[in-house]
């Protein structure tokens, strides 16, 4: 069956951002913010608020009609931008908040996870299923056997892929659930790599010939080879595919998917479309109900004790986070996608993402230049 460009872009390519997504989401539950619970419970509360008070923000204004589809719409927060901005600080924000709203960044996305998979997917195919589960039985069995060839895992993931396009669950989710197979473990481990590279150096330092050039020393290159591959054994497969996929899904798979999907039609009253419900559900969702919903959720958290505010880290920043948890952009643009099939009213929805993550990116990045003072002023 032939597909155009759009398939390609929304269903292809963005299985790829999901994977990373999913890599991700993987390591901060293993190594991460997310590893431990003391840790993990302001974000995850956090999150939860950030996700609860857009939703509602949006139903009271499309609590019924075509547009009531599109509650997820500003559930989501687009983790890239949100850490594009912090680097863009600098120093000038504590360490401890971009770990906080990275982390933050990343429970969202588990939570728009779930609700693409639950709430916009279509009739289930069973066969399809069967399949698909099949296909990760087959990687989490490789995984078990201590396959680490990233090949074997595209392969079976190409085939999950495909199994999960046939089912009716959106296909991006099968990049999320491969990720899940992808080996977390080292087959070196810290001092076996130690002992390893300290051979092969030795054996680098003494084959030195002072008359030839590495590239040209036959016994340098072996230890060169040698402790290449040392350092990939030490490095499990999850770190490695993070990090070699970075890079194409950013300057890539997101840019091909905002001009694939960022097209918005200013024809017409400029105004009359921002009073239309679904804009105004979805500008506001992102607006005011993410940094509603964060700062609130996690000023509970620390209420009730369940987690603890960093030392660096003072409620202004929270509330300055919260603003930047309203940039959607792509995770937006993605759900809008799956929630309305009617051109008009995604067109509506793509106005309200992109005033509203425009606005809150500048909101929260003036709130955190203002609250920037060191910690020991506040405290005079």
């Amino acid at each position: 069956m032939a597909h155009d460009l759009h398939f390609w872009v929304n269903d292809a390519l963005m299985a790829v951002f999901f994977l990373v997504v999913g890599l991700e989401i993987n390591r901060e539950l293993l190594v991460g913010e997310l590893a431990s619970p003391r840790q993990a419970a302001l974000p995850i509360m956090a999150a939860i608020g950030g996700v609860v008070a857009p939703a509602l923000i949006f139903s009271l204004f499309n609590a019924q009609g075509s547009g009531s589809r599109g509650w997820g719409i500003p559930m989501a927060t687009d983790i890239a931008f949100v850490i594009g901005v912090m680097a863009l600080f600098g120093e000038r924000i504590p360490l401890g908040l971009k770990v906080f709203l990275t982390a933050l960044a990343i429970v969202d996305d588990i939570m728009a996870v779930l609700v693409i998979a639950f709430f916009y997917t279509s009739t289930i195919s069973l066969p399809a299923v069967g399949a698909a589960a099949v296909f990760f039985g087959v990687l989490l069995g490789a995984n078990r056997l201590g396959i680490r060839h990233v090949l074997f895992y595209a392969l079976f993931g190409t085939l999950l892929w495909l199994a999960v396009l046939q089912s009716g669950i959106h296909a991006t989710i099968a990049g999320v659930i491969l990720a899940i197979a992808i080996p977390s473990r080292t087959e070196l481990d810290a001092l076996a790599f130690l002992r390893r590279s300290r051979v092969v150096l030795d054996h680098f330092e003494t084959s030195a010939n002072c008359e030839k050039s590495i590239l040209n020393d036959e016994e340098q290159q072996i230890a060169i080879d040698a402790l290449e591959d040392t350092c990939e054994k030490a490095q499990p497969p999850l770190h490695l595919l993070i990090e070699t996929s970075h890079p194409w899904v950013t300057f890539g798979i997101m840019p091909l998917f905002a001009l694939a999907n960022a097209g918005v039609n200013l024809s017409g009253d400029l105004l009359e479309s921002l009073r239309e419900p679904v804009t105004l559900g979805v500008l506001l969702g992102l607006l005011l109900g993410k940094p509603m919903g964060i700062t609130a959720a996690s000023w509970l958290a620390v209420r009730l004790r369940p987690a603890d505010l960093p030392p660096e880290i003072r409620w202004g920043h929270i509330h300055g986070a919260g603003w930047l948890g309203g940039i959607g952009f792509t995770m937006s643009l993605f759900v809008a996608a799956l929630a309305f099939g009617d051109e008009d009213l995604l067109g509506k929805a793509k106005l309200g993402i992109l005033g509203g993550s425009l606005l809150a990116g500048i909101v929260g990045s003036v709130f955190l230049l203002r609250d920037r003072q060191p910690l020991r002023e506040e405290k005079t």
